[in-house]
């Protein structure tokens, strides 16, 4: 049995029954399935849908890439659209995050098994809509998985409770993927406790059939086999993987701020150390100090607070600083406008930045009965 349960403008999102399973495709491939307005409210009617439902007993959701099913997974949020609508004024912009972290929330939380194929681009929103290592969930990466939280580039903060999942990584490890936004590929994502197995890619397409056609015994028997084939070895994808700098990595990034973090990375020989200053040098040096920050807080913090403060930090990235003088604009601006790939970033330097220029962040502009994440439990 198949059912089109609700689609987005466009069909950028499809979502279909088989059996008793619920199957998704994001299906906006020439963005990479970066998420729209439409996408989350699809995605989030849909789960809601499937959660009441008796007769699905688990979800997938996979991406489809330029070539067919697979191959990319979600990008992230629509950034041309954040740019265009913080500049015009337009309302929509904070539907769009309020509703994404609601959405977070739901599939963190979500009553039934939920599968996420996190083949190829798996960046920022995409890592939202990953389940966040939810009991109930299961992600699968693959050799061709390039995973990341790269808003430090563009002048944000790895939102989407980014916080509260990069900050549960064991040692430093989530503070060196938030504040220089590396990417990495499956097994180093295993390593992060950022998926739960990897698979080869060329075995996807029978594995998404075997889900739509076994339903829930299928999907426990995936669980099952990633589980037992020893998926949680530790290791990297290649010599130079998160785990064979594991140890560098707690050294430095567990310093108690960026300018410490920088500091002890200069006192570091080799050409990894030299890279990574050299990419903290090109990020926003105002936002490194704010997802310090965020990590710090956001390991007491349940998803639920941590989700709120976020909301109140995005707030502040567009507001703060209203229009072209938004770091988070300019940032934008730079990388995906107008393409120069020159942010003039406000202060310059890393060492220019006072904690009374990312204290006001963490200051909420909503009293708490009034918060627009207020419902999340």
């Amino acid at each position: 049995m198949s059912e089109n349960v609700q689609q987005a403008d466009g069909m950028d999102v499809i979502c279909e029954r088989r059996g008793r399973m619920g199957l998704i495709t994001l299906n906006r491939p020439r963005a990479l399935n970066a998420l729209s307005l439409a996408m989350v409210r699809t995605l989030t009617a849909t789960l809601l849908a499937w959660e009441r439902d008796p007769l699905v007993d688990a979800v997938a959701l996979r991406g489809m890439g330029k070539e067919g099913p697979f191959g990319a997974f979600c990008a992230g949020g629509d950034i041309r659209f954040f740019h265009q609508a913080a500049l015009a004024g337009n309302p929509e912009l904070e539907d769009f995050f309020t509703e994404e972290y609601a959405l977070n929330h739901l599939v963190h939380r979500y009553a039934k098994p939920y599968v996420v194929f996190m083949d190829g681009i798996v960046m920022g929103g995409g890592m939202g809509i990953a389940g966040h290592g939810g009991v109930r969930s299961l992600r699968i990466a693959t050799e061709r998985t390039k995973m990341a939280m790269p808003e430090t580039n563009i002048g944000l903060f790895p939102d989407v409770g980014g916080g509260w999942f990069l900050g549960r990584c064991p040692g430093a490890l989530g503070d060196y993927l938030a504040l220089t936004g590396q990417v990495i590929g499956g097994e180093d994502a295993l390593a992060a406790t950022l998926a739960d197995g990897v698979l080869p890619a060329g075995e996807l397409a029978a594995t998404w059939e075997a889900l739509a056609s076994g339903g829930l015994p299928a999907v426990e028997a995936l669980r099952g086999a990633l589980a037992g084939a020893g998926q949680a070895r530790q290791g990297g994808d290649t010599a130079g993987g998160l785990a064979a700098r594991r140890e560098v990595i707690d050294r430095c990034f567990a310093a108690p701020s960026v300018p410490a973090i920088v500091q002890a990375l200069e006192a570091e020989p080799g050409d990894w150390a030299r890279e990574t200053i050299a990419a903290l040098r090109k990020r926003s040096p105002l936002m490194l100090h704010v997802v310090r920050e965020q990590l710090h807080r956001a390991r007491s913090l349940s998803l639920a607070d941590a989700l709120r403060m976020e909301r109140d930090m995005v707030r502040r990235c567009f507001h703060l600083r209203p229009g072209a003088a938004s770091e988070t604009v300019e940032g934008i601006r730079a990388l995906a406008v107008d393409k120069d790939h020159a942010p003039r970033w406000n202060p310059p330097r890393i060492e220019d930045v006072t904690p009374a220029m990312w204290a006001p962040f963490f200051q909420s502009p909503w009293p708490p009965h009034a918060h627009p994440l207020r419902d999340l439990h």
